[in-house]
């Protein structure tokens, strides 16, 4: 069971979770959780379409402070060029974050090592998400599971479907995806959906999927895709990719997603934080209102 902790607020390190505080006789809630994404390229936040066309959307800490008074559960960053241009990770913004944030936050990009994850992990950040890395030496999940536990190491799959999945059905049958690297710039050749078993198995706590298809587009997250990995890995899943109203949040934590990350739908204000638990609790989706 999960020991209730003290002092800032913090998912349950046991099964990553939300819940609310135990009493005698209250049943255990458990929270789906919205999660803004920083994409970060130069120290400033960007978005693109299908990890093209970036454009800029601000400054990493003050937009991580503005979605921390909004209610984010967490954050996400991303180094979204650290892999393409082998540059040092992002250690300066995870220790200028946590002056300024108080949910949990994950850093990924650049991550390749133990020594890596412990510099952003010593600066302030909950967990680590590793990519790249990890698709060129599986072993990396397993040293980073090992050393902090599963509860801080994230797997990022960039994935690409194969052919059409219009008609694969919401659970993914008859669909294949591949997972991509180097900020999808380059094609492995792996099945996304193996590789996030795998994964799973090594010691990832979460998977965080980004659908590249849908990626930026506001065409709704790959549905399939969030089924067919949630399906298969007894981990939480973070649906990313494709937000682009409210109501395509519902549809992916309905397919099997435990938490849904968004980018552009918060950077351009087309709708806040607060609006987006609002229709998720209104849609019958426990989320996590202050």
């Amino acid at each position: 069971m999960c020991a209730p902790r003290q002092g800032r607020m913090r998912p349950c390190r046991s099964c990553h979770m939300w819940h609310d505080p135990p009493t005698i006789y209250a049943r255990r809630v458990h929270y789906k959780r919205v999660i803004p994404c920083l994409d970060v390229d130069g120290g400033r936040v960007v978005k693109g379409v299908e990890f093209l066309d970036i454009r800029d959307a601000g400054d990493p800490v003050e937009l991580a402070a503005h979605y921390d008074r909004e209610g984010a559960d967490e954050l996400v960053f991303l180094d979204i060029t650290a892999t393409h241009e082998r540059r040092d990770t992002i250690v300066k913004l995870a220790r200028d974050t946590a002056d300024d944030v108080f949910v949990p936050f994950t850093i990924g990009g650049g991550i390749r090592s133990v020594e890596d994850a412990q510099a952003v992990l010593d600066a302030g950040a909950d967990k680590v998400s590793v990519n790249s890395a990890a698709l060129a030496r599986p072993e990396l999940i397993d040293e980073l599971a090992a050393v902090f536990g599963a509860q801080c190491v994230v797997l990022a799959i960039d994935a690409k479907a194969d052919g059409d999945t219009d008609d694969a059905g919401d659970d993914g049958a008859q669909a294949s995806w591949q997972a991509y690297v180097a900020g999808g710039r380059t094609s492995t050749g792996r099945d996304a959906v193996q590789w996030a078993r795998e994964g799973a198995s090594r010691g990832a706590g979460e998977i965080l999927l980004t659908s590249m298809d849908r990626d930026g587009t506001s065409d709704g997250y790959d549905l399939p895709l969030t089924s067919a990995v949630s399906s298969a890995v007894d981990v939480p899943v973070i649906a990313s990719g494709g937000a682009g109203e409210l109501q395509h949040l519902v549809e992916a934590l309905q397919a099997g997603a435990d938490a849904v990350l968004c980018a552009s739908i918060f950077h351009y204000n087309r709708h806040t934080v607060a609006q987006a638990k609002q229709h998720l609790a209104s849609a019958g989706i426990p989320v996590r209102i202050d």
